[in-house]
């Protein structure tokens, strides 16, 4: 399995470092965080994720599952999801603090190390190897991609390439001086976009008077409201449907079967329209032997909008980015294109705020909550109050000033994030031995 050992490694088993392994209940429980020292919770998969573990990500557990101290996850320890769609099951976090009593539920594994294996962090890292990773997925069954899994055996079974022990306590340092970066600017994002989120609550419902200030409050100033459908809105301002400010109908896009190698031609996955808007991260290969993808071609700029996803993300928004070559939105995307009365930037803050959010969620239908859908028609009913266009510039100027700081702050991290994978890359196979850091740090000081 592992064609290269490095001198002084080995190869040794999970059922070899184990102390003890479990899985949990899976419950029907009250979806909330638990609220007193009493109560005890079960951890949701979307604990476990590779950017780390999420101990908020749990429901409380009824009252006759509390107490089950044998179950209990500890400081330490390690997950790992058994169950879910394929490119969720294997997912492995390290435990690094335990803030709440909770227990895994029945779709993962909680591993405890034996004390002499207690640099769990670095056997975590160890488990999302490649090669680990594919003993898991290769023994991964089930009737459908979207609900597989694994047995403890399988994952007892698996095996790593295991560093000496003083190798990985330097490993582990290592590690433990980028996570405490990363997690400083993951802090940092998420006080950026709690400010983001007040700031466009005010600006979306206040909006920017005629000396660039946020207009006061309505229970200070109510000459300066009028009340509508959406509630209490600036008297400039109209109020109508989507489809007022259209310059045309909205269009799908085109869904060609990917190519299975590089073309020099890109379509965009539902995955790159997010909360935040559009991101380059789910690019799949088009063919270059079927012309009707042309018209589905996009240019800098174009709107577009999610049409099919779940309840929770359908109707996502976002404006397309160049990606370096051609590219082609798919036909559960639909292209927006505006009038002269709207800017886009400002369109993008309007179809994402909370009120058309709701409208969405709830005109969506399917069969499943997992793939619900709107039409062209629902999109062009939405219920919209919108700025005169001068003032949508002073709001979008207002807005990128704050998006300035925390898209540097997300560069950041996903500069850090880059470091981190190379350092694991090369440490945790051995092909640079982390003595080899240290003797060339020292020898630079």
């Amino acid at each position: 399995m592992f064609e290269e050992i490095p001198e002084g490694w080995e190869v040794v088993s999970v059922r070899e470092l184990a102390a003890c392994h479990f899985s949990g209940p899976s419950p029907t429980c009250e979806e909330r965080n638990v609220q007193s020292s009493q109560e005890w919770g079960v951890l949701k998969t979307t604990a476990v994720k590779w950017s780390g573990y999420n101990d908020l990500a749990h429901k409380t557990l009824p009252k006759s599952y509390w107490g089950i101290e044998h179950l209990e996850i500890k400081k330490s320890d390690i997950l790992v999801t058994k169950a879910g769609p394929r490119h969720r099951v294997g997912v492995v976090a390290y435990v690094p603090e335990i803030q709440s009593q909770l227990i895994p539920s029945g779709k993962m594994i909680c591993l405890r190390l034996k004390d002499e294996y207690q640099d769990a962090d670095v056997i975590a890292a160890l488990l999302s190897q490649e090669i680990p990773q594919k003993y898991l997925d290769d023994r991964t069954t089930g009737m459908a991609e979207s609900q597989l899994n694994f047995t403890n055996s399988v994952f007892l079974n698996a095996e790593i390439l295991l560093p000496p022990k003083p190798e990985r306590v330097l490993i582990s340092r290592i590690f433990s001086a980028i996570d405490t970066q990363i997690r400083h600017t993951e802090a940092i994002i998420a006080k950026l976009q709690q400010v983001k989120q007040g700031l466009l609550h005010d600006l979306l419902t206040r909006g920017i008077d005629e000396n660039g200030q946020l207009r006061p409050p309505r229970d200070q100033a109510p000459e300066l409201y009028k009340d509508s459908p959406l509630g209490w809105i600036p008297r400039e301002w109209g109020l109508g449907m989507l489809k007022d400010w259209l310059r045309s109908n909205p269009k799908n896009g085109y869904s060609p079967l990917e190519a299975s190698e590089k073309t020099g031609l890109s379509m965009l996955g539902l995955g790159c329209l997010t909360l935040d808007g559009f991101e380059a991260r789910q690019l799949k290969n088009a063919p270059k032997n079927d012309p009707r993808i042309w018209s589905a071609e996009l240019k800098e700029g174009d709107f577009l909008i999610s049409r099919a996803n779940t309840r929770e993300t359908v109707g996502l928004v976002g404006r397309y980015q160049e990606v370096g070559q051609p590219c082609f939105y798919p036909d559960l995307m639909m292209r927006l294109r505006f009038n002269e009365m709207c800017l886009a930037e400002y369109m993008e803050c309007i179809l994402s705020s909370p009120s058309v959010r709701r409208q969405i969620k709830a005109a969506a239908s399917g069969t499943s909550e997992s793939m619900v859908k709107i039409s062209s028609s629902i999109v062009k009913s939405l219920i919209l109050a919108i700025a005169p266009h001068e003032e949508q510039i002073k709001i979008v100027d207002m807005l990128s000033k704050h998006q300035y700081k925390l898209r540097n702050e997300k560069k950041l991290l996903m500069k850090l994030e880059v470091q981190k994978k190379g350092l694991m890359d090369d440490l945790l196979t051995g092909r640079i031995r982390v003595t080899e850091l240290v003797d060339q740090q020292q020898h630079a000081s």
